[in-house]
Parts: structure tokens; C-alpha cells; sequence
């Protein structure tokens, strides 16, 4: 990647993570720290799914603390239900939005213009379409929403932006702009993106989806679980911290930084300059320095003198609730208690939640019912359509092919024998 000099010409692309979402607060963390010009000169933030909503957080300069608290408050509720994300109880969309209501600016539309990229997909052809204009707030949160919503996991009738219906926009686009050169990119997942985890796997193959490649390996498959089915607080956290560190091997590697840091986390000397220094690097105008090493969290004892801002919004957000009510529901005898009460309790948490649910979808069921006979309507006419095609063929051969003729016989076959007595 070319060095950063011109501001305006590089780009910021984050993918899609769910609820590991928290390491790209990690990452802009650090380049907020230790890198403001790459935020402050980027032309543009590009998101998808979660990675958007990391993305508007940028734009609107939300501080670390309230990126962590919302996100990993949402881990903790996850934490509390009985049955985590299957749970009735359990509304990613309408929390989020309800999340988005209060903290965005009142001019986010206006910030986020032509400096802000969602990508979002169109239900139900799959087309790919990145918004970069907003007129309005509520269309700022109408597309984070729509770039969030996975079908199924968080409902069964998609969402929409400008009158049309639009899903998860990793389902399509999880990168956007990953193949330019300028783009930085950044994601949770090993693979082969800018900034993410380096992978211990001697695996060397990988999966091309979604304009976004995944190294095949079992650390990518727990990742795509702990994406939908988060797990503890503090480990989600850790997530948050890797992409900290991960995010300053990026800047170090292309001389971004003053001091080789992560050196002195891994050896009491730095590493003396080699070939690809950073010096030498600028001269060529690349700035690559491969001998840069690969720091986990465990490597890490105590992460505050890190970074003491990120550790303390990380620790604050981690915290539960201290009520004795609260501490006896996360003890052994509490979750065996709530587990025992499951059968009971859960057709009647089924029904207030659902009642809820019904409550909230009253003003759009005229939209959303006229939505869902066209689509119908569409359908049976698609089924028919190719059904009567297929029929049509099947009567067309039957009709133009006649009985086939035999085969003409070679000539000296064809002959006719000639009697005996002709002979």
C-alpha cells in the first residue's frame, strides 16, 4: 500500500462482525491514538452490518467509552436470558435502533454525507448498494438498521430504506472496496485484510465470499459462531484489545508509529532495523516492515499501560450488576433455579414478548402485508411462468418429432439379394 501522504485518498473499510464488533472499536482506538491523521485525511468510512455502525461512530466522534458500554451491554443481555439469542426476549433490531434514537447527533445526516458508506443488499435479488447520501436522520437509522438485519436472526420481514426492503449488507458486499489499493481494511476474522488477527494455522486455504476472503480454519469457525452467539463480557472484550493490538502491528509494520511498541512487549530490545525499516521504506514510498511481531492479549499482562482510556471503558462496561437479586441469578444455584422454572415460565415470557413485538408492528402491517402479496404475486408468477415454459417445450417436441426413419443402409447393403436362380 502506498504511503499516506495526500490526505483524502485512502479509505476505511470495516466488515461485518456482529457482536465481535468490539474489535473494530480496538482498532479505531489505536488509530485515534496513535494515528489521527489516517482518520482525520480518510475520505470516507465504509461498513457493513456491525462494521456500519463502527462506521458512524467515526463520523459522529463517539467517544471509546460509550462504544463499549452499548455494545457489550447488549453481550450482557444476551448473558441474562435463559436461552442467550433464542430467547423471546431477545430484539437486536429494536434495540439498536432504539440505541441509535439516542445517541446519534441531530446532524448525522449532514455528517455522514459523501463521508460515510453502507452497504446494504437488496431483498429479494441479492444486488449490492452502498448509501452515501442521507436527507435525513431517520434515514441514517434506517439504513444501519437495514445493513444490520440478518434474516431470521433478527425477524422474517426485512426492513426498509427509501420504500425498498434491504437486508445484511455482508450477505453481498462484506468489504467494499477491498480490492482498491487506498481501502484499508479491517476485520476479526484471519484472513487476508489489513489489519486482523494473524493466524497460527498452517492452513492455507481460504474461502472467497461475500467480496471478503476467510482463512479456513477452526478459529474462523468458533469466530463465526462468537459473531452470533456472543460469549462472556470479558472475552468479547479481549476481542476489543486483539484489535488494538493488531491494529498497532499495522501501523508499525508501515512506520506509522514513533517507537517499535510491540517489541518491547515481546523482548526487553528492539529488534535492530533490517532492510525493510521504515526509513528505507519511505524512501521507496512503501513503508513495509514484515519483521514487526505478532502480539496476542495473553502476551499483554497489563494492558492499561497500553492504552489506560480503552482499559478503563472496557473494565467500566464489564462490570454487572451488584444488586444481591442480580448476583444470585448469575450463581450456580440461580441459573439451575431458572433453568428449572424454564417449562413455566417461558410460554408466558413467549406471550408478552410476542404481544410486544405485535404492538410495535401495528403502524407498518398495512405496508408490510401490501409488501408481502406482491412478493407472492411475483412468486406464483414466476412458478407459473416457467411451469407453463417447460410445458410448452415438452408439447413442441412431442408434436415436431415425428417417428425417426431408419437409417439409410450403405449402398452395397442396401442392394436387394437377387434369387438363386437369377445368380
Amino acid at each position: 500500500m502506498s504511503c499516506f501522504e495526500k490526505e483524502g485518498s485512502w479509505s476505511l473499510s470495516l466488515a461485518g462482525a456482529g457482536f465481535l464488533s468490539l474489535y473494530h472499536v480496538g482498532v479505531i482506538h489505536c488509530l485515534r491514538q496513535r494515528a489521527p491523521r489516517l482518520l482525520r485525511g480518510a475520505s470516507r468510512f465504509y461498513g457493513s452490518s456491525s462494521g456500519a455502525l463502527i462506521a458512524v461512530s467515526i463520523v459522529s466522534d463517539m467517544s471509546v467509552d460509550l462504544c463499549c458500554s452499548r455494545i457489550l451491554a447488549m453481550v450482557k443481555q444476551v448473558e441474562q436470558l435463559s436461552l442467550g439469542v433464542f430467547h423471546p426476549a431477545f430484539m437486536p433490531t429494536e434495540t439498536i435502533r432504539q440505541d441509535l434514537r439516542n445517541w446519534l447527533p441531530a446532524d448525522i445526516h449532514v455528517l455522514a454525507s459523501q463521508r460515510l458508506g453502507i452497504s446494504l443488499t437488496h431483498w429479494p435479488n441479492g444486488e449490492n448498494f452502498i448509501a452515501t447520501d442521507f436527507a435525513t436522520r431517520d434515514e441514517v437509522i434506517e439504513a444501519l438498521v437495514c445493513t444490520l438485519y440478518f434474516p431470521f436472526y433478527c425477524g422474517t420481514i426485512p426492513p426498509t430504506f427509501r420504500g425498498k426492503r434491504y437486508i445484511d449488507g455482508a450477505l453481498s458486499n462484506n468489504l467494499p472496496f477491498a480490492d482498491s489499493p487506498s481501502t484499508i481494511t479491517v476485520s476479526p476474522f484471519h484472513g487476508t485484510v489489513d489489519i486482523c488477527p494473524q493466524s497460527s494455522s498452517a492452513s492455507i486455504h481460504e474461502l472467497n465470499a461475500f467480496n471478503a476472503s476467510f482463512q479456513i480454519s477452526t478459529k474462523n469457525f468458533f469466530l463465526g459462531i462468537s459473531s452470533l452467539i456472543p460469549s462472556s463480557p470479558e472475552v468479547v472484550a479481549d476481542s476489543c484489545r486483539q484489535g488494538y493490538l493488531d491494529a498497532l502491528r499495522f501501523l508499525e509494520r508501515r512506520g506509522l508509529t514513533k517507537e517499535p511498541v510491540l517489541w518491547s512487549l515481546v523482548s526487553k530490545e528492539p529488534l535492530a532495523p533490517a532492510d525493510g525499516t521504515p526509513d528505507a521504506a519511505h524512501d521507496r514510498g512503501l513503508s513495509l516492515n514484515w519483521a514487526v511481531p505478532n502480539v496476542l492479549v495473553k502476551d499483554v499482562p497489563d494492558f492499561e499501560q497500553l492504552s489506560p482510556e480503552l482499559e478503563a471503558a472496557l473494565k467500566k462496561a464489564c462490570m454487572r450488576d451488584p444488586s444481591a437479586w442480580a448476583s444470585f441469578c448469575r450463581s450456580g444455584p440461580g441459573r439451575a433455579l431458572t433453568y428449572l422454572l424454564l417449562p413455566c415460565m417461558l410460554p408466558f415470557e413467549y406471550i408478552y414478548f410476542r404481544s410486544r413485538r405485535l404492538v410495535a408492528w401495528l403502524p407498518d402491517i398495512p405496508a408490510d402485508l401490501w409488501w408481502m402479496q406482491g412478493l407472492l404475486r411475483s412468486l406464483a408468477l414466476e412458478v407459473y411462468s416457467r411451469t407453463k415454459n417447460q410445458f410448452l417445450r415438452l408439447v413442441g417436441l412431442l408434436v415436431t418429432s415425428p417417428l425417426q426413419p431408419k437409417a439409410d443402409l450403405p449402398k452395397d447393403l442396401a442392394k436387394e439379394p437377387r434369387p438363386a436362380h437369377q445368380a
